[in-house]
C-alpha cells in the first residue's frame, strides 16, 4: 500500500477466539524479522538506488473487532 509518498507492509492477523492472546500479539519477534527481510528484498528490486520511507502496519481482526495499528514495527534506517 502506498500512503502519500510512504511504502506500508501490512500484516493482516486473525484470531478467534482469543484465549492465547490478540491477533496483534502474534505476530513474534521472528515473524517480524521475516517481514522486513521480505520487505527488503521486495524494495531492493522495486526501487534501484534510493528508496522510499516505509513503515510496518498491523490489521489485527480479534473476533469481530478490527484494530489497525499504524508503525506496529520496523527497523530504524533504511530497509
Amino acid at each position: 500500500m502506498q500512503d502519500h509518498e510512504t511504502i506500508v507492509f501490512i500484516e493482516v492477523r486473525f484470531r478467534s477466539p482469543s484465549r492465547y492472546g490478540g491477533a496483534a500479539s502474534s505476530i513474534t519477534s521472528a515473524k517480524q524479522q521475516r517481514l522486513i527481510r521480505a520487505a527488503a528484498c521486495w524494495m531492493r528490486q522495486q526501487f534501484r538506488g534510493a528508496e522510499p520511507a516505509s513503515r510496518f502496519d498491523v490489521v489485527a481482526l480479534d473476533g469481530e473487532a478490527v484494530g489497525w495499528i499504524k508503525g506496529a514495527f520496523g527497523v530504524s534506517g533504511p530497509l
